[in-house]
C-alpha cells in the first residue's frame, strides 16, 4: 500500500479495518467471502492467481448464492463504490 506524504488518516483506516476483520462478525464474513470464490473455482470460472476477484452483486449480506456472485478484475471490482 502507498501512501502519499501526510496523510495520517490512511494509517488510522488501515488500524481500524484491520481490528474489525479480527472480530466474530468480521472472520465470519471472511470465511464467506472465501466460500464464494471456493464455489467458483469449482465451476472453473476462476483460477488461483488469475487476477480476477468475486464479486458479490448485492453484498455479502445477500449470500453466496449463483445469482448474487459474478466474477471481476480487481480494479474494477475494487475501484467501484459500494454505497448505495
Amino acid at each position: 500500500m502507498v501512501l502519499k506524504k501526510g496523510t495520517k488518516t490512511s494509517m488510522a483506516k488501515k488500524r481500524r479495518d484491520s481490528a474489525a476483520r479480527k472480530t466474530p462478525q468480521g472472520l465470519k464474513d471472511n470465511a464467506q467471502r472465501k466460500r464464494a470464490r471456493y464455489a467458483l473455482e469449482k465451476q472453473g470460472k476462476v483460477r488461483k492467481g488469475d487476477g480476477k476477484d468475486v464479486d458479490h452483486k448485492r453484498g455479502l449480506k445477500a449470500g453466496n448464492g449463483k445469482s448474487n456472485l459474478r466474477v471481476q478484475s480487481k480494479k474494477v471490482n475494487r475501484g467501484r463504490s459500494n454505497k448505495k
